[in-house]
């Protein structure tokens, strides 16, 4: 049995979770339901909780979804952080939003949004995270006749369609593979993130007119330290740009702006800060009016990509095979080191802390950003000579 769990405990007690469960549900799914008729399906619900940057890169498989099902009707349980991400999405009829216990704690409510959840019948559920609490508390506890996802975080048992793990891919690869199972065919990615023209508005507010010939947006943030490069070398990049003759924008949530307000500080030019000054569909708006945007891996990342802004990406203990920006112009900054491959993101177990982020130059990231640059400039992507 092949688990995607990269921490030893949660492995363990996912296997033992499954053994038994394999066990108990055995002659429950000896009789499931096989074939998938397409007649049935009347009701979606595709599930994706947590987190942001998963959720966007999870919704390109809503177009591929509706053409494939034309007269079923559409609901997407997310987060409600995530929630406003839907808002105008021509590939979904309903938004449901639930802050999961298990990601985000606190259980109350619980019950109560279960309850609100089975009034209705959905003919299939897709579990898009693989995730073995999803799977259980969500997708399972559900009405529904068909459940769909992965079996690599556990929960096979209660679902009546396994999707074939082939391989590590881009996520928003993972997620279409659940839709190409299905039978859907893809011939292009929209990730169906459509700002309105009031977000716009405000976006060019925000930005302004400028000096600069482009406009560099920067992200320091991220929801885990140590995936955050250092605010100084932030600092120094922002300084050459300007230098280069950019205007620089630093992005961030309200919780972040005390951490950009010393990257400024610290800085030789004029920098503006952002942070807390627009909501995810304003942030999108803005970042797609950028030349370049400059991040660590986090949920604007993949803004960036859903957007179509060229992007220079900074990864340590991440993987940028699975989470890297996707289909926009790009470098992504990253030193190799083995242990990324089996690091769970929360604690540094290498001789040197935090080593494959701290050893990405100044240089590496200018470096990067320099390509990118030119070749938006040759692709005609608005950036000026």
């Amino acid at each position: 049995m092949y688990y995607k769990i990269i921490n030893r405990k949660k492995r363990i007690a996912t296997l033992a979770a499954d053994l038994l469960g394999y066990a108990l549900w055995a002659p429950f799914n000896l009789l499931r339901t096989r074939r998938l008729d397409d007649g049935e399906i009347r009701e979606i619900l595709v599930i994706r909780t947590a987190y942001i940057g998963d959720v966007i890169m999870t919704m390109p498989v809503l177009k591929p979804l509706r053409e494939r099902f034309p007269e079923a009707k559409i609901t997407f349980l997310t987060s409600t952080a995530a929630r406003d991400l839907l808002r105008k999405n021509p590939y979904v009829d309903f938004v449901l939003a639930y802050d999961a216990f298990w990601f985000y704690g606190g259980a109350k409510g619980f019950v109560g949004f279960l309850r609100e959840l089975r009034k209705k019948r959905y003919d299939l559920v897709i579990e898009a995270r693989a995730d073995i609490r999803d799977i259980a508390l969500l997708a399972y506890a559900a009405r529904s006749r068909y459940r769909v996802s992965y079996d690599v975080a556990g929960g096979g048992f209660l679902l009546t369609h396994t999707v074939p793990f082939e391989a590590v891919k881009h996520k928003v690869e993972y997620h279409l593979d659940i839709v190409r199972y299905l039978g859907a065919e893809i011939d292009s990615v929209d990730w169906g993130l459509l700002p309105a023209k009031e977000e716009y508005a405000k976006a060019d507010s925000l930005l302004g007119r400028g000096e600069g010939a482009i406009r560099v947006g920067i992200h320091p943030g991220g929801r885990k330290l140590l995936k955050s490069w250092a605010p100084e070398r932030f600092a120094e990049v922002a300084d050459r740009l300007i230098e280069e003759g950019a205007d620089v924008f630093f992005s961030g949530s309200p919780e972040e702006k005390g951490l950009i307000e010393p990257i400024i500080s610290r800085m030789r030019h004029k920098a503006e800060n952002l942070a807390g000054k627009a909501d995810l569909r304003t942030g999108a708006a803005i970042i797609s009016r950028l030349d370049l945007f400059i991040t660590n891996d986090s949920a604007p990342l993949h803004l960036a990509s859903a957007m179509g802004t060229p992007t220079v990406a900074i990864f340590g203990p991440s993987k940028s095979n699975e989470t890297g920006p996707y289909g926009n112009i790009h470098r992504v900054v990253e030193k190799d080191y083995r242990c990324r491959q089996t690091c769970d993101e929360d604690v540094c177990l290498y001789k040197n802390y935090k080593e494959c982020m701290e050893s990405i130059s100044v240089e590496d990231v200018m470096k990067a950003a320099t390509e990118v640059l030119e070749i938006a400039r040759r692709a005609g992507y608005g950036v000026q000579a």
